[in-house]
């Protein structure tokens, strides 16, 4: 792991780039990695904390397989994005900040994801889905093995 710290110069203005290497290596940053950075960077960890708490790229717990962003913005709040977080959360048990026990799924919201005109709209792992509806919903989770059929 030194490595990847050794990347960079020991300068706090690196710190960001580093905790996103962190973040892409593990799809998390783990608590010990935290640890480590803080003496490498001589940065008190609870600093670290508060970056890697701040900013909604970076996560403290390990996210699903599969990251759900529902857009929660203008456009789609009033095309009924709620119904379709609703949908997401009564079909894998989940709701935002939370991933399913299996590591598969994790879901967000967001404020914006830039497709208004495609309203209401989500995101899998950089994959969008728009115009959607509670049924679309249920048959987008199944092709990720996330919806039971019936």
């Amino acid at each position: 792991m030194r490595t990847l710290f050794e990347k960079y110069p020991k300068e706090k203005r690196y710190t960001l780039s580093i905790l996103q290497d962190l973040q892409k290596q593990y799809g998390y940053i783990p608590k010990d990695k935290l640890i480590e950075l803080s003496q490498y960077m001589g940065i008190p960890l609870s600093r670290l904390y508060s970056m890697a708490t701040f900013y909604k790229a970076l996560s403290l717990k390990p996210k699903g397989k599969y990251i759900i962003k529902v857009c929660d913005g203008t456009a789609c709040h009033i095309r009924s994005s709620k119904t379709i977080l609703d949908e997401i959360e009564n079909t894998l048990g989940i709701k935002p900040g939370e991933t399913t026990d299996d590591g598969k799924f994790s879901l967000e919201t967001v404020n914006c994801l830039g497709s208004c005109a495609i309203a209401p709209v989500m995101v899998i792992n950089n994959k969008y889905y728009g115009k959607l509806t509670s049924s679309m919903v249920r048959e987008i989770l199944k092709e990720y093995g996330g919806a039971d059929d019936e």
